[in-house]
């Protein structure tokens, strides 16, 4: 069994003006397709071979098979992220998600205003994620590949600040991409439906 790149949710040019169809040519054709091809040759004919990604990810954890791990995170990373985003990004979320966002940073603004600052305090390369840890909504950053995927912590939403992420677009300009993730580009009906999940699974 090999791993599928997973679909784009939407056309090459739809997050335009904020991100454009050359960049994300470059992200979704070139960076994404590249780590699911190198994920796929690497566990040819081992025994990651008939697992699917999130198996992959939590066995590769175990072993510390680090080349299998970081190709696996980063397909399931950007495979995510393109959930994360709508050409209709709403500018705010609503009911359940909402609450919690309100309770856990008082407010939108403040979420905006933290996500904001770990996104620029986070040096080199990462994601930045808003998660439930079970007890409160965080949003915490990850170098290079890591993920809280296939760990006690849910993620809700990722925003990519790899330089390739943005460059072509913003060039050096983070806080530029990232006010137009915050203000433009968040799907908020996947992350509510990822809380939906994450909060049945905890009260189960």
């Amino acid at each position: 069994m090999s791993i599928r790149q997973s679909p784009l949710p939407y056309e090459l040019n739809a997050l335009e003006p904020h991100i454009s169809a050359q960049t994300m040519s470059y992200h979704y054709g070139r960076h994404h397709s590249g780590y699911v091809k190198k994920l796929n040759k690497l566990i040819e004919g081992t025994r990651f071979a008939d697992m699917d990604l999130e198996t992959i990810i939590a066995a590769a954890r175990i072993d510390a098979n680090v080349p299998v791990l970081n190709n696996a995170l980063q397909t399931w990373n950007h495979a995510f992220l393109w959930e994360s985003m709508s050409p209709s990004g709403e500018k705010k979320p609503e009911g359940r998600i909402l609450e919690r966002i309100e309770e856990d940073f008082g407010g939108l603004e403040a979420f905006r205003d933290e996500f904001r600052k770990k996104a620029l305090g986070h040096f080199g390369s990462g994601w930045v994620w808003l998660v439930d840890d079970g007890f409160k909504l965080k949003i915490t950053t990850t170098a290079d590949a890591e993920s809280p995927v296939a760990t006690a912590i849910t993620p809700l939403l990722v925003l990519d600040v790899w330089e390739h992420a943005y460059y072509l677009d913003y060039r050096n300009e983070r806080e530029r991409y990232v006010d137009r993730f915050l203000f433009n580009l968040i799907n908020w009906k996947f992350a509510a439906a990822n809380l939906v999940t994450s909060e049945r699974t905890m009260a189960a």
